[in-house]
């Protein structure tokens, strides 16, 4: 992975974010503002009318939408580390599409792996700002030892 440092690894496909999933993580974090789950009052009260994604939604989808950007081989797990910085740049409409765009900001050799540090990226289909901006850190461990 050392050579892929600061290139682009890859963009995920486009991924909907309807009302059901923005629901379904409103349950399980607990997050029940209106803005994201009372559609009638949207529809009056918020520009373009429709709610909006959690921020914390959209943060938790990178290890989904990241899965197609790199492969590791030879490797035995990867855990998530941390974030340094995240920024929620852009409102995600409900009923608008996402996709992730990945690249590798650094490399550290750590026992028995590496910590990859990278910069995402989601981008909201048909609007010029992204969505948000997230320095992200993992680390991977070698299935050789």
């Amino acid at each position: 992975m050392q050579q892929y440092v600061g290139k682009e690894l890859g963009s995920s496909d486009w991924l909907l974010i309807d009302q059901a999933r923005i629901d379904a993580f409103a349950a399980v974090s607990g997050d029940y503002n209106w803005i994201h789950v009372d559609t009638d009052r949207a529809s009056r009260e918020l520009p373009g009318g429709k709610t909006i994604a959690h921020g914390l939604l959209t943060l938790s989808l990178l290890a989904f939408l990241g899965r197609d950007t790199y492969k590791v081989r030879k490797r035995k797990r990867a855990v998530n580390y941390g974030s340094n910085r995240v920024r929620f740049t852009h409102p995600v409409p409900c009923g608008s599409r996402i996709r992730l765009h990945r690249a590798l900001a650094a490399y550290e050799a750590v026992q028995g792996g590496a910590r990859l540090t990278f910069d995402n990226r989601i981008e909201i289909e048909g609007v010029a700002r992204p969505a948000m901006l997230a320095e992200t850190i993992s680390i991977v461990y070698s299935s050789e030892e």
